[in-house]
């Protein structure tokens, strides 16, 4: 029987068999770049994605052929993706990463094996579980820079045009800007401060005490009640008695734990603590929270304050000032949405909704206490 011969491929198909082809190289090397400024793990993970980028790029060589061509350039965000990886190298390039990875079309391309759709979806995974990495070490600060700027915009800005339109002079503005800017500042600061230091002594205090590893040695083993210390940290009593008969068991004759087996005072899942290692991490200091919190503050409530400064009054500085918040809002939400993985447009948006309906009901009381002479 006579194999039948392969069609040669459309325009159509070798144009976007090419630009597969372009992301790939591009992928693969944005994975390459930060693998380079990675040591360890992270960087055998990265390589590795590299490498699988190369599989997908391969299929796309035997299917053009003759084809190739020349290099063609992959998309826009894959070469800004790279631009960043090389300069950066930081836990927004991964966040855009997995966004990339996550608008993968192959699922719908009859041209892409099923393997490489997958492949695509498990690397979106692989991306999420280093950006997570990375998420968790900024996160304390992160919220408090974030929460620092977005209450410093809305909070000024809703002061001012609640004060502006009140018709008070530009002056009297202007000092209720910068005295709003020092205290909310001063005041966050020193929330943000108190609130993360109390989280961490909270934490702390639920930590197991040092000499409860000191009394394993002397426990009844019949009677083993360190499992009633896995049952109180949420552990069921046939697994709490399973976990408590290996702690025991491995207790060497100095009393202590063997190696690789945690101990009553340890942290991990075989810990009745339960407390992750990465915890404290994931709150941040308090000293770095209240810094941020307080830059970001004064930085955000600036902006609605810059027209009264520069000599702008009545509507027009309303205007200038409610723009240039409603910009530093859109970018601040779009920050926000690359970290966690979500469409940087739609957090955006939310974020200038919420600040311009804050802002517009202090304008409308600053409107109606002004006609009313209050």
């Amino acid at each position: 029987m006579v194999a039948m011969p392969t069609p040669a491929p459309t325009r159509a198909q070798v144009r976007r068999w090419r630009q597969y082809l372009a992301d790939e190289r591009a992928e693969a090397a944005v994975y390459r770049d930060l693998a380079s400024r990675r040591t360890g793990e992270e960087r055998e993970i990265l390589l590795a994605l590299a490498e699988a980028e190369g599989r997908h790029e391969q299929h796309w060589l035997d299917l053009l052929g003759d084809d190739v061509g020349k290099p063609v350039r992959g998309d826009v965000r894959t070469r800004v993706l790279g631009w960043l990886a090389r300069r950066f190298g930081s836990v927004f390039v991964l966040a855009l990463a997995q966004r990339a990875e996550a608008r993968s079309e192959y699922d719908d391309d009859a041209d892409a094996t099923p393997q490489m759709a997958a492949d695509e979806r498990i690397h979106e995974e692989v991306v999420r579980g280093l950006a997570i990495r990375g998420r968790n070490r900024m996160s304390g600060t992160f919220r408090a820079a974030v929460f620092g700027a977005n209450d410093g915009l809305v909070s000024n800005l809703a002061l001012v045009l609640g004060i502006g339109a009140s018709g008070a002079p530009n002056h009297t503005v202007l000092l209720t800007g910068l005295a709003g800017l020092l205290a909310g500042a001063l005041s966050m600061g020193a929330g943000e401060y108190v609130s993360v230091r109390s989280q961490r002594e909270l934490l702390e205090a639920s930590r197991p005490g040092p000499a409860a590893g000191d009394a394993l040695p002397h426990l009844d083993v019949d009677a083993n009640e360190l499992a009633l210390v896995y049952r109180a940290r949420g552990m069921d009593a046939v697994e709490a008695q399973e976990r408590a008969d290996r702690v025991l068991r491995s207790l060497t004759p100095a009393g202590v734990p063997a190696l690789g087996v945690p101990s009553v005072a340890s942290s991990g899942e075989d810990a009745p603590d339960g407390d992750a290692p990465d915890e404290h991490e994931t709150i941040g200091t308090a000293v770095g929270a209240a810094l941020a919190s307080f830059c970001f503050f004064a930085s955000g409530a600036a902006i609605p304050v810059l027209p009264y400064l520069f000599g702008a009054q009545g509507y027009v500085a309303i205007a200038w000032a409610a723009g240039l918040v409603g910009i530093a809002l859109l970018g601040t939400g779009a920050v926000v949405g690359l970290l966690s993985g979500t469409s940087p447009a739609r957090r955006a948006l939310r974020q200038l909704a919420i600040g311009f309906g804050a802002a517009a009901v202090t304008y409308l009381l600053g409107l109606t206490f002004g006609a009313g002479g209050v």
